[in-house]
């Protein structure tokens, strides 16, 4: 299982922001950010503000449940790269050949 702070760091990449950005986002200093990213025990409301800065929500998620929610994830991230194969070939499948 990926770490909490990894998870944060990779976030922030995807969205492509650095971590000077998060002081505007979130009002933390860049240096401040770097340590929390790096080796930091962050607070319950820094970890909330961080995830608002990132356009996320934080959940808990009962280990009964988490292989359900991971599935569910995959599959909305496979659908989202059909949707990509199809906007780069909008005729893919029309007639039929699965190509």
């Amino acid at each position: 299982m990926i770490s909490l702070l990894d998870q944060i760091k990779s976030r922030r990449i995807a969205l492509a922001l650095k971590q000077h950005d998060m002081m505007l986002r979130v009002g933390m200093s860049r240096q401040q950010y770097q340590r929390l990213e790096s080796k930091g025990n962050p607070r319950l409301d820094t970890l909330e503000l961080i995830a608002k800065g990132l356009n996320s929500e934080l959940l808990l998620i009962p280990n009964e449940k988490l292989q359900a929610v991971k599935a569910i994830m995959n599959e909305d991230a496979e659908s989202s790269s059909n949707l990509n194969a199809l906007a780069d070939d909008p005729w893919q499948g029309l007639l039929g050949d699965d190509e």
